[in-house]
């Protein structure tokens, strides 16, 4: 494949100057525009030489049912089957879903001549850890998790004070084929289902108990001693795999023993944009944090950095976004790598404020994000300087806007880096 390249197309060449209303004090700066290209791998190309777009799993297979699969009707109607009281569901939830284990050997409060046959009949193997990376101050670490098919993923466990969040992984690669994501370089696997999806939280939890998860506070302040916030940032796409996403979120809110008791506030699922998903996502009734991964103001840029873009605009993402404050009040974040000389350009923060501005006030905070390499990628984030030009220029229209704090460059474990090697 051909490096990016720098000459502008027509209606981007049209616009790629300084905006007419940015303050004197900025630079005059004309800055190149750079077109998205893939280098060191091949994107995947549809019949008419498009990137590829998978939105169903090609592999159907599915782990067998387990625990976290289930409601807890459903689990007490299991262990009817099993010809034992359906009080026993409980029990066995509440050793997996607070106290983290599937050891038969921990579960002295279930028949003795019974314990194996149960763990081995709710607690398939699901998860089972290749790799544990972490930082030099062990406030992150980032697992990589064989799947019962031999499928790869990863999730990233992150302290903060008095908080612990979790990248989870929705999908085995991912078909959205953006080319500056690791994760989508080889495509789709297949979906995860809903308890692969809801275990990594639980080994998570497990590894927090046991001390795995360092950069305790010193000043007296609270440590989280679980997982509090989730975030569909890792491998996939959630809306792509909505049902059994959905399924592990309400089993994540769900009080004990049906569930592991987290607070809706705390959960964030992202997505690229798919249209349909979004506006379903409205109408679940759940107090959730919504994320619209952007990237870019404009439809001619976007179409080659967001592949799905081709399905649904910049306008019709926004829309939805908007849709969804309206119906539930929850203010809408929008994630925004910025890459040098590709969509950091002062007009492309005054065109996305305008188009946020359009749709009215205190809906929507915007998350510049410094774009994190990937191997085999020649793109760089923006100087500093750049990234806090594009901020100044948002905040001065009056859009809330923040730099992400990124997390776990060194080990890969960055917003897409998860590439799931071993």
């Amino acid at each position: 494949m051909t490096s990016p390249k720098s000459t502008p197309s027509p209606a981007l060449a049209a616009t790629a100057e300084p905006a007419a209303t940015a303050p004197k004090t900025r630079s005059a700066r004309r800055p190149a525009q750079v077109m998205p290209a893939t280098e060191g791998w091949k994107q995947a190309k549809d019949p008419g030489g498009r990137p590829l777009l998978q939105f169903k799993s090609p592999r159907v297979s599915q782990p067998p049912v387990h625990l976290a699969d289930m409601t807890l009707p459903e689990r007490e109607a299991k262990f009817k089957e099993m010809e034992l009281p359906a009080f026993r569901a409980k029990q066995l939830s509440v050793h997996y879903f607070q106290h983290y284990t599937t050891d038969p050997e921990q579960m002295s409060d279930l028949p003795k001549d019974r314990r194996a046959e149960i763990t081995e009949t709710m607690f398939p193997k699901l998860l089972t850890e290749v790799k544990r990376l972490s930082t030099d101050n062990g406030d992150t670490v980032k697992f990589l998790w064989r799947l019962f098919d031999g499928s790869l993923v990863e999730s990233v466990l992150m302290r903060y004070p008095g908080r612990v969040t979790l990248c989870v992984s929705s999908q085995c690669g991912c078909g959205m084929n953006c080319p500056f994501c690791a994760t989508g370089q080889a495509g789709l696997t297949r979906n995860m289902s809903t308890a692969e999806i809801l275990d990594q939280i639980v080994q998570a939890n497990r590894v927090i108990a046991e001390g795995g998860l360092g950069n305790l506070r010193r000043d007296g302040g609270h440590d989280a001693e679980r997982v509090t916030n989730i975030v569909f940032m890792g491998m996939g796409e959630p809306l792509a795999n909505y049902k059994r996403v959905m399924n592990a979120v309400h089993r994540m809110v769900a009080e004990a023993p049906e569930g592991l008791g987290m607070s809706a506030r705390g959960i964030t699922i992202s997505t690229v944009g798919l249209v349909p998903g979004i506006n379903k996502l409205a109408e679940e009734g759940l107090n959730i944090t919504f994320a619209l991964s952007l990237h870019a103001p404009d439809d001619e840029l976007r179409d080659e950095l967001i592949p799905v873009n081709d399905k649904w605009k910049v306008d019709d993402a926004l829309d939805a976004a908007y849709n969804y404050y309206k119906v539930t009040g929850r203010r809408v974040s929008i994630e925004y790598a910025l890459i040098k000389d590709m969509n950091d350009h002062p007009w492309r923060a005054e065109m996305l404020a305008k188009k946020l501005n359009q749709r009215g006030r205190g809906w929507v905070h915007v998350n510049p994000i410094p774009l994190n390499p990937t191997p085999g990628s020649i793109w760089t984030s923006s100087e500093p300087e750049v990234m806090q030009e594009f901020i100044d220029t948002l905040i001065d229209n009056g859009i809330p806007t923040t730099l992400r704090d990124t997390r776990g460059k060194e080990i890969d474990g960055a917003c897409g880096q998860l590439a799931a090697a071993e």
